[in-house]
């Protein structure tokens, strides 16, 4: 019924970088929301996320010679599909990581956004296919599907999705499961392949989609001896199926001239929390169904309130949770010196990672700090993928 499609476009053995287009705003705090109750004594304001503001942080992005930029997607940021649309203009040659909810659109519908996207802008689409782990969120855009089901309907909505984009022309493809009904569709990507599917989620359901669907696999930064069995025990499911998993990791980055200077600017973040914001947080991310967010708050659980000194929620030599103390999804940061963030990258790396969706705060500054710092040691070591559409 389906077209595996295993592509593996970018599997080079080298280190693809990207960055994080905060279309949900940015600022100086950790959350890098619209919120900023959570901030105590901070200088610098909530910057909205205007088509000049993105612009300026995808130039910035390409720039320092990221491969693309990650949108997320949810009902408290801009589209993602419009707002890359638009910043697609106002660069060159970026590709664009466009998070959407695979259970509140046609797949036949994405194929043809992503053929149409694809012409329109030379090449430079991605796919991050976002389940949701969170039925309060799912439930306002009317999907009220469980943890399971909803993974379930992700796999065939990538079914269609490579299948419709890979039917030839006097071949229309049709499919029939528990939650498509999809009759005589076909979209032609041409002169375009369909995009690189990026796909997360720690649960077996959605391990088990990985493994027959996606081109790339996301983790949330756990230490790297946790995801190197994460690693391994996807290479298996997906080497059973006949096909061949790339790896990517999502992670927040300090990167600065010393190493001193890195863990003061998290001693800084963490000073401007209140208290209050992290027990609400902590409050409302425990009612997530998500395996990786309980992962995320995991790291930081056995610290009631703001600890001190940042170096108290340090998990891993170089790799910090704090950022989880007062946000959803990824909750760690590499913070180091520009020589130790790379190495850390490195360690990453070596674990089975070729994909380094990276950000900080706030998302302009932090780009050139770590393109000129640590991206700069790491493309001098040779590890770094040459940069193309």
């Amino acid at each position: 019924m389906s077209n595996q499609g295993n592509t593996n476009k970018t599997s080079t053995g080298r280190i693809h970088l990207h960055w994080y287009l905060p279309t949900n705003g940015d600022s100086r705090g950790l959350t890098g929301s619209g919120n900023d109750s959570h901030l105590v004594g901070a200088s610098g304001g909530f910057r909205a996320p205007t088509r000049a503001y993105l612009a300026e942080v995808a130039r910035a992005a390409e720039a320092q010679g990221f491969h693309a930029v990650l949108t997320p997607t949810g009902t408290w940021c801009e589209d993602a599909w419009i707002a890359t649309a638009a910043l697609s203009a106002d660069t060159e040659r970026l590709k664009f990581l466009v998070a959407f909810r695979p259970g509140l659109i046609s797949p036949t519908l994405v194929a043809h956004q992503a053929a149409s996207f694809q012409r329109m802008t030379g090449g430079r689409l991605l796919l991050n296919v976002v389940t949701g782990g969170d039925r309060y969120e799912q439930a306002r855009f009317g999907d009220h599907l469980d943890h399971d089901a909803r993974y379930a309907r992700t796999e065939e909505f990538l079914a269609v999705v490579r299948g419709v984009s890979a039917a030839p022309a006097d071949q229309p493809f049709s499919y029939q499961g528990a939650h498509f009904d999809i009759r005589e569709a076909r979209i032609d990507p041409a002169p375009y392949a369909l995009p690189e599917i990026f796909f997360g989620g720690a649960s077996p359901a959605a391990e088990a989609v990985a493994a027959a669907q996606a081109d790339v696999a996301l983790s949330w930064g756990q230490p790297p001896e946790i995801e190197a069995a994460r690693i391994a025990r996807l290479r298996a499911a997906a080497s059973a199926k006949g096909r061949k998993l790339n790896f990517g990791i999502r992670l927040h980055v300090i990167s600065r001239d010393t190493e001193a200077e890195a863990w003061a600017v998290a001693d800084k973040l963490l000073s401007w929390l209140d208290p209050e914001a992290v027990k609400s947080a902590r409050s409302l991310l425990a009612k997530s169904e998500s395996v990786a967010q309980a992962q995320m708050s995991a790291l930081h659980q056995s610290h009631e309130g703001v600890p001190r000194s940042a170096r108290e929620l340090e998990i891993y030599p170089g790799l910090w949770s704090g950022f989880g103390l007062v946000r959803g999804g990824a909750g760690t940061a590499i913070v180091g010196s520009h020589a130790q963030v790379a190495d850390l990258i490195e360690t990453y790396h070596r674990t089975g990672f070729d994909h380094f969706i990276l950000s900080g705060q706030p998302h302009l500054e932090e780009a050139w700090h770590f393109g000129e710092g640590a991206a700069a040691v790491l493309r001098a070591r040779g590890l770094l993928a040459p940069v193309t559409l």
